[in-house]
């Protein structure tokens, strides 16, 4: 990754780069029909999130918001700045704190499933009008008990 980007956490209960992320969030929402959220419900889950964030020169460019469980409740990458690699670091940033990663992804949504099943996640399930727009999603989940550190660890190798 280039020098000039710096990795951020934003502790529960903070604000700190909220508007950024609703931003990038309702870009790719636009672009991609995906991240389809209302603003409310957005900014109460982050603040309740820790949230991994990349800044290049002050401008946000990708984020995990993140319960205390593992379960990724946002994940998104500006859409210039994929293939960087950023993606797969903040996966790697949420997995240092987890035995096992979860979220959840809409079944339509290619580019997202391609990623997770590229980082090892699996798919426990699928979940019929799971989204306010009556979208259907995937439950996908990565790690056990043990061996999440060691498939990151590879995979960051790669």
């Amino acid at each position: 990754m280039s020098v000039n980007i710096d990795s951020r956490v934003v502790a529960p209960g903070s604000d700190d780069y909220v508007d950024e992320a609703w931003r990038l969030k309702e870009e790719i929402s636009r672009q991609e029909g995906v991240l389809k959220q209302r603003h409310d419900f957005f900014t109460d889950a982050y603040r309740r999130s820790k949230v991994h964030c990349y800044v290049r020169d002050e401008e946000l460019i990708g984020f995990a918001a993140v319960r205390r469980d593992g379960y990724i409740l946002f994940l998104a990458v500006a859409p210039e700045c994929r293939g960087e690699g950023i993606g797969k670091r903040l996966v790697a940033r949420v997995a240092d704190d987890h035995d096992s990663i979860t979220c959840h992804a809409r079944t339509s949504n290619e580019n997202a499933l391609q990623f997770y099943e590229h980082l090892g996640f699996e798919i426990n399930r699928r979940i019929d009008d799971y989204y306010e727009d009556g979208g259907d999603a995937y439950y996908l989940k990565l790690g056990s008990d043990v061996g999440i550190a060691d498939k990151i660890s590879e995979l960051m190798r790669r």
